[in-house]
């Protein structure tokens, strides 16, 4: 049974430790549980914010609303060929965990994910990606909860509208649907993903017919341990900005006078940026404003040292961002979702 909870301390649940409350606090644990906290907040006429894993949220000022914690779990396999499987998971689901009992059961496709933060249900939502892979490769549909009627939909991969970074979720649904399960296309023998250079550096000790799912799982785990702090730690949202992606005209502009600029070639012709390279080119890796900064080792990581307000944050944040435009020309856009800016 969920217990509403009133003037509720949101700073431990959030991976980036800036102090936090919201009026009323929910954590749900099945889809009618998320039903019933969506119907108090009609009845008390609150706001609502889905909050999962907490690690891709920046707040700048206490919510007045109500916070519903999704914590709907499961991992239940609803087919296997032997080679392919499809498996439904919880929304509430840390994602690592589910990346682990994939490789458990030697099923290929999201090694290249491991050690990203958050829970399942912000996987479609955000499109995650990393390494060459992004959830559009395995998604099969999600199942949201429409908070207007509370009845339930599935959505296809293709009604998801999954691009970098995005999904109908994030753009014109955004805000009318609480996702609850997540199903997956896993495969057993997929192909695996090497493509990016820090990662060819990693597995270069393995013969290339010997490697596994789980070889790169572990190159994966260790160059994001090398170079991204625990958020248990030091707090953090992992990557605060988005790769930009500009037109191949306004690439080679910039390349004329950044000729070692890294550069990744679109599908449909544009070119996509490394944010990290542009922000420690401007000189902002490792700055350090005492209980917030730049990471030492990754300049798209923003931390909170200890004691940093949401706002704070968020002033350093907007100052790398003009400073990218004004000396590339290239505006970027948070990662992190911004409460109550």
């Amino acid at each position: 049974m969920s217990i509403l909870q009133n003037d509720f301390d949101l700073t431990d649940k959030l991976t980036f430790h800036v102090p936090a409350k919201t009026r009323f606090f929910i954590e749900v644990h099945t889809d009618d549980e998320l039903r019933s906290a969506i119907s108090v907040a009609k009845q008390k006429k609150l706001e609502i914010l889905i909050l999962g894993g907490g690690s891709n949220m920046l707040f700048h000022r206490d919510f007045h609303g109500l916070v519903i914690q999704v914590s709907i779990l499961g991992m239940d396999v609803i087919s296997d060929d032997g080679r392919n499987v499809t498996v439904v998971v919880g929304a509430g689901e840390v994602w690592h965990d589910f990346v682990l009992y994939s490789l458990d059961q030697n099923w290929g496709g999201i090694e290249n994910l491991s050690l990203i933060p958050g829970c399942v249900g912000a996987s479609p939502m955000q499109n995650i990606g990393a390494y060459g892979v992004e959830i559009e490769n395995v998604l099969e549909w999600v199942e949201a909860v429409e908070i207007k009627t509370g009845e339930l939909r599935r959505f296809s991969k293709e009604d998801c509208e999954l691009g970098y970074r995005e999904s109908i979720f994030k753009s014109r649904e955004k805000g009318n649907w609480v996702l609850v399960r997540v199903a997956f296309n896993l495969d057993r023998e997929s192909k695996l993903n090497v493509s990016y250079g820090a990662l060819q550096a990693e597995l270069s000790n393995i013969d290339e017919n010997k490697r596994t799912h789980i070889d790169v799982s572990d190159a994966v785990i260790r160059i994001r341990k090398s170079k991204l702090p625990d958020p248990a730690v030091l707090g953090n949202a992992g990557s605060f900005f988005k790769n930009p992606i500009i037109s191949s005209i306004d690439f080679n502009e910039l390349r004329l006078s950044n000729p070692d600029i890294p550069h990744y070639p679109q599908p449909n012709g544009n070119i996509k940026l490394a944010a990290g390279w542009l922000i420690d080119k401007a000189g902002w890796k490792g700055h350090d404003r005492g209980t917030h900064g730049v990471h030492e080792l990754q300049a798209l990581v923003l931390v909170n040292k200890g004691g940093a307000s949401g706002q704070e944050v968020w002033s350093l944040a907007k100052e790398i961002m003009e400073s990218v435009e004004e000396k590339y020309g290239v505006l970027l856009h948070p990662e992190v979702n911004q409460i109550g800016l």
